[in-house]
């Protein structure tokens, strides 16, 4: 909706000319005073122009019972990650009342480079929510994977004053930020000045305070109250983060107060439609936050006003005149569920979503993996000390472990009574065919495997199994249906999901995927699968800047030591 004249917001605010719009009958929830602001609220185009007082309007809604609270902004999340394309996420999740979400579109940029952010940033102009970018800061995010594209600080520059840019987005490799690695020194360069996003786990004392001094000024990889509270005495912005692998609310929680709340936010990073429809997205938090016992008008602020803050968005936080018409009517604040939502002036209805303008996908026919057999999956070895990934279910960390595991005539298999899989990356971008097999512990898998090319974030195809032969056959499919997951046993698929759009979006409605999610997620259990999320999880197993051992078509990583090591 384009900004209305300067002459129309003041007339339709002093009430000598009717609003575009009304809200009336409800009150209105202040996170400045905390109070409640009883009276109509005026709109006129995608602007605020009046609360507090009676006004007349061209459009007059009844929001009788409801309480108004600004939109909630999800200030950090990479879409691609719901599975779905930005026009069905924002139909997926703005009618829960999140009018603003900041994403990194750095899934996509790993797999086809600078037209997969030209994507995000074409469609966020087109969708009923506001889609602000940063621009992807680490394609790829070490030189320990092989990823489909590389994107320097020459090409985020050229980008740096598009409308919807906001910034540069995670910088995760932390250890290229305090070790001043070239590349990594030019892209912050680039945007000294500017808002820059952090990601640093773990990361505590001097090398701390030197990778904020790089001009770093958030943070979503907090997963102790302890390691956030340092980052906030730091200066730091601190991102509660819920997502559907990396789950640090419940830990991060007893840190939010009305003290703290103007330096945290909400973010989700990872949220799939399955845990959207069943659980909720930054709805979920906030109820889930109050019910822990957060007062409540920290928790809204930190959902909307100390968000619009943190990333420089002037224009919104507040149900106040002159903001951005971004307005969630909820019949009880406790619970968070929203009966209207309006995005920019805009009532997010069925009709709004259905006059969207639909661009086409990018990045189709993207998985170009070798061709496979049971013997691309031999774990060669005649030692038996063996790296073995640990997984910390609800977490994206992982423990390293080192297990005794016997060679058999050269070779070392999955052992399911020990709970220890096969684990294997393929190159499938089509450069070097690639293949690494390591072992994982965690999965609880039986027999069959599984096999994803959502694979963070290099988004080669990542596969666990038992069995190297049904390894084969997922992983094969994968290139068939343009990527996706794939769950086989017994010599069969037994469920999967096609995601053609660069192998991690679907061209199905958010409802279909939730419906394949379910199929897939009961399939995994039926080969002894005990993970809630085994498909998210497996995708986190290969990214490289999260402590403590991972796998990526290189090899095994000591993330720790930053080097492969086998």
């Amino acid at each position: 909706m384009p900004h209305p004249p300067l002459a129309d917001l003041i007339d339709q605010g002093r009430g000598v000319a009717p609003a575009d719009m009304v809200l009336t009958g409800g009150q209105v929830f202040d996170l400045v005073t905390g109070e409640m602001v009883p009276g109509d609220v005026a709109i006129c185009g995608d602007t605020i122009v009046g609360i507090g007082d009676a006004y007349a309007g061209k459009r007059v809604v009844d929001v009788t019972g409801l309480t108004l609270v600004p939109g909630f902004i999800d200030t950090h999340l990479h879409i691609e990650s719901s599975l779905v394309t930005p026009f069905e996420f924002d139909r997926c999740v703005c009618p829960r009342g999140i009018t603003t979400a900041i994403c990194d579109p750095h899934e996509i940029a790993n797999v086809i480079g600078l037209p997969g952010i030209e994507y995000f940033l074409d469609t966020a102009s087109r969708t009923v929510m506001d889609i602000r970018v940063n621009l992807s800061s680490c394609v790829p995010s070490t030189e320990m994977e092989t990823s489909g594209a590389r994107i320097g600080a020459a090409d985020l520059a050229a980008l740096k004053d598009h409308p919807r840019v906001i910034g540069l987005a995670e910088v995760m490799n932390y250890p290229g930020v305090i070790t001043k690695a070239p590349e990594v020194l030019a892209k912050l360069d680039a945007f000294r000045g500017r808002h820059i996003d952090g990601h640093a786990p773990l990361l505590s004392g001097r090398d701390l305070n030197a990778y904020i001094a790089a001009g770093i000024r958030t943070e979503h990889e907090a997963t102790s109250a302890a390691e956030a509270k340092e980052k906030l005495q730091k200066g730091m912005r601190v991102l509660i983060r819920e997502g559907s692998v990396s789950k640090d609310m419940h830990a991060l929680q007893p840190l939010l107060s009305e003290r703290t709340a103007p330096y945290m936010c909400l973010c989700t990073d990872d949220r799939n439609p399955l845990d959207i429809a069943e659980h909720g997205h930054l709805d979920y938090m906030i109820r889930t936050l109050i019910a822990l016992g957060t007062p409540t008008l920290a928790v809204y602020r930190a959902a909307s006003l100390s968000a619009a803050e943190a990333f420089g968005l002037k224009d919104r936080g507040l149900i106040a005149p002159g903001q951005r018409a971004d307005i969630v009517g909820l019949p009880d604040l406790e619970d968070c569920r929203a009966a209207l939502v309006i995005a920019g002036g805009q009532v997010a209805d069925a009709p709004a979503f259905a006059a969207r303008q639909q661009i086409a996908p990018v990045g189709r026919q993207s998985v170009k993996a070798p061709r496979l057999s049971a013997a691309s999956f031999r774990a060669g070895s005649n030692r038996a000390e063996t790296h073995v990934i640990g997984i910390r279910p609800g977490q994206i960390l992982t423990d390293h472990l080192v297990e005794e595991m016997a060679p058999r005539e050269g070779a070392k298999r999955a052992d399911p009574a020990r709970d220890l899989a096969k684990i294997a990356v393929v190159e499938r971008h089509g450069i070097n065919g690639n293949i690494a097999v390591g072992f994982v512990r965690g999965f609880g898998l039986e027999t069959g495997a599984i096999a994803s090319t959502v694979c963070h974030d290099h988004h080669n195809i990542a596969v666990v199994g038992a069995d190297d032969a049904d390894m084969a056959l997922a992983a094969t499919r994968l290139t068939e249906i343009e990527g996706g997951f794939v769950v086989a046993g017994g010599g069969r698929v037994l469920a999967e999901l096609a995601l053609p759009v660069a192998g991690l979006m679907s061209l199905e409605s958010f409802e279909t995927v939730e419906g394949h999610l379910q199929e897939l997620r009961a399939a995994a259990r039926s080969l002894g699968v005990t993970l809630d999320e085994p498909f998210l999880q497996l995708a986190f197993l290969a990214l490289p800047v999260i402590p403590a051992l991972k796998i990526t078509d290189r090899g095994m990583v000591d993330v720790e030591r930053f080097e492969i090591i086998g």
